[in-house]
């Protein structure tokens, strides 16, 4: 399994636009965004106790999430998801769903995961069976920028919205909301090493690591 470093920063509009110009003259974007960005909908799970958010807030070492996701409202392609950290690093297994698939797990209709032959979907099934559930829809625009040299990837990430405690997340009509205050987020991930030319167009002066969470952000009004 291959951990990866990460970088995230809160970011004002002015930020965006001064790394932003940076990034074109040195990154490409990723050929998988239409007009430079996407609309990523996400459904995370956590357990009744709230388990996965009280990691994240306490800054657990050793933490997992699940999720499944899906890209400018096109249901044809769906993804499962568990992220895991470890010291700061993180890496990301996933799977493939049909939207069948994944309203099944909303619904609560597990019975056919285990059968999957898909190790992630079984592992979601033994986790849902022991308390996991889905818990509410985050939405937000993404803009992606690639530097193969050390597997870089740069995204500014805005409009964040919160489902509440809606999981209904394969329904263009869900309604959403602000996730209060959200900031702009950007994130730099990066393999061995991150390049100097890199490093150096992200830099703004006054910003700092953070440890922002979109997924704790959509929680704010619980």
């Amino acid at each position: 399994m291959r951990y990866r470093h990460e970088w995230k920063h809160e970011l004002s509009w002015m930020d965006v636009l001064v790394i932003r110009q940076r990034l074109r003259a040195v990154a490409q974007p990723d050929p998988h965004a239409v007009d430079g960005r996407y609309l990523i909908r996400s459904l995370y799970f956590d357990t009744l106790s709230d388990g996965a958010l009280r990691q994240k807030l306490d800054g657990v070492n050793r933490r997992e999430k699940f999720r499944i996701r899906y890209y400018n409202h096109d249901p044809h392609v769906i993804h499962l998801e568990k992220k895991s950290k470890l010291n700061g690093l993180g890496t990301k297994v996933s799977a493939t769903l049909t939207a069948t698939e994944a309203q099944s797990i909303v619904k609560g209709d597990l019975d056919w995961m285990p059968l999957s032959g898909r190790p992630l979907v079984q592992e979601l099934y033994s986790k849902l069976r022991s308390g996991l559930r889905p818990r509410t829809i985050v939405d937000y625009t993404r803009e992606p920028y690639i530097y193969p040299p050390g597997n870089v990837r740069v995204t500014f990430d805005y409009d964040i919205r919160t489902g509440l405690c809606s999981t209904d997340f394969l329904n263009p009509d869900c309604p959403t909301i602000p996730a209060g205050n959200a900031p702009i987020l950007m994130e730099v991930k990066w393999d061995a090493y991150l390049p100097d030319i890199i490093r150096d167009a992200v830099q703004v002066p006054g910003r700092h690591a953070s440890a922002f969470s979109k997924y704790a952000q959509c929680r704010v009004y619980d």
